[in-house]
């Protein structure tokens, strides 16, 4: 990578790390307070439902605004924005009718904000995407702010009147929206966002076919992951009711936070730099130095958890969460796996090795469902957690591995 590059990736990366410190911050500090306004069961039916909007919300466009950097000039970049509103429009209708039959048969708590929440979390999606190619990361360091401080600041603002399952669902809801408006203001497709609806159906079906690998085969690695958080809380309530899943649901949320905000700051400021590499030597020195430097924050993240994770969310959240403590000590190992993992998906996207990473993905989903039964039957909540660390350990080595050692780097000159 030339000096300007490797400029160009660190200015990048700082503008987003920026907005996403900021973004971080707000949660991190409001955590004790949403804690103290909600209790386990509350925040148990929140991450069931969530786990299951983010099923539909992550496969709102069909994974076709990913192949927005790869679009070779501004028209056909506006196509596929024109088909990522469309496909987003027929999967909320999708969710609206999904949510009625399950709210009718009784399956689904507050079925009435599916559909909404799907629309705000497959907006923000599509256009966090379009302003990475058209690189306005101070816009994407704002919409961080607002997305993920909004959603926290609504929540308590909400819990003062409302302390319910709903009032901490309306709050991403509303934030994802905000900061989706803010992303669309800061750059115009090609002819303006009108002409998105004026776009002719052969030209769709053009863009759609070039790209076709993304809902072919991103959308079920995408959809799978999440599937895969839906069952892992369908289990733990089984075995061990809805406060348990609060219990979960709370410590993940809080130890993916900075996997989420870092390893998006650091992938919308990677794909570009390797959907235009000159070199697969380029691309392979990119790659390892986000890498590296995503290491060295992992292992010290793990160590301050396995130290003092039980007395720490003792402290913050009150000691009827302490379990939430005992979780992220046991659960450590994995998530400093995942925070190195998190912002690697563009890499495979970039080199054209979906199948591979979808196959790969499906054994991973695999693995942690298996080590999380073992470890619920086996000695409950707390040995579950250390089963899918294992697990988890074992399965990103060979992800890490694979993708330093990968000879297959496509260039673009």
């Amino acid at each position: 990578m030339t000096p300007a590059g490797k400029a160009g990736l660190l200015r990048a990366t700082l503008t987003l790390l920026a907005g996403g410190a900021a973004a971080q911050a707000v949660p991190l500090l409001l955590g004790p307070l949403i804690a103290r306004l909600y209790g386990p069961q509350e925040f148990g039916h929140f991450s069931l439902f969530s786990a299951l909007a983010a099923n539909l919300g992550v496969i709102a466009c069909a994974r076709y605004e990913f192949a927005l950097p790869l679009a070779r000039d501004a028209e056909e970049a506006r196509d596929l924005m024109a088909l990522c509103a469309r496909v987003l429009a027929a999967v909320v209708l999708f969710a609206a009718i999904l949510s009625l039959a399950l709210g009718l048969g009784g399956w689904l708590r507050h079925w009435v904000w599916l559909a909404p929440a799907v629309l705000a979390a497959g907006l923000a999606q599509w256009l966090t995407m379009w302003a990475t190619r058209e690189e306005r990361f101070q816009a994407l360091s704002a919409a961080r702010v607002l997305q993920y401080g909004g959603a926290a600041g609504l929540q308590v603002a909400a819990g003062w009147v409302a302390p319910v399952a709903p009032s901490l669902i309306a709050g991403p809801m509303l934030a994802g929206v905000a900061s989706a408006g803010l992303l669309a203001s800061s750059a115009k497709p090609f002819g303006g966002w009108r002409s998105l609806w004026a776009v002719r159906r052969d030209a769709l079906l053009r863009v759609a076919k070039k790209h076709r690998d993304f809902p072919l085969l991103n959308t079920p690695h995408a959809f799978l992951g999440a599937l895969s958080d839906s069952v892992t809380l369908l289990l733990i309530a089984a075995w061990a009711g809805d406060a348990a899943v609060g219990f979960w649901g709370l410590t993940l949320r809080y130890l993916k936070a900075p996997a989420t905000l870092v390893g998006s700051a650091v992938s919308q400021a990677l794909y570009p730099k390797l959907t235009t590499a000159q070199s697969p030597a380029l691309a392979r020195q990119a790659l390892r130095q986000v890498m590296l430097a995503l290491s060295v924050m992992a292992v010290v993240l793990m160590l301050v958890l396995m130290a003092v994770g039980p007395a720490l969310f003792a402290y913050l959240f009150g000691e009827p969460w302490r379990v939430t403590g005992e979780l992220a000590r046991a659960l450590s190992p994995y998530i400093a796996v995942h925070f190195v993992a998190a912002p690697l998906a563009v890499v495979t996207m970039a080199w054209g090795a979906q199948a591979w990473a979808l196959r790969l993905a499906v054994a991973g989903q695999v693995m942690f469902l298996l080590a999380l039964g073992l470890g619920l039957f086996w000695g409950g909540l707390i040995a579950a957690a250390w089963s899918v660390s294992a697990a988890m350990v074992l399965y990103f080595g060979f992800y890490f591995w694979s993708l330093l050692r990968w000879k297959e780097i496509p260039t673009h000159a």
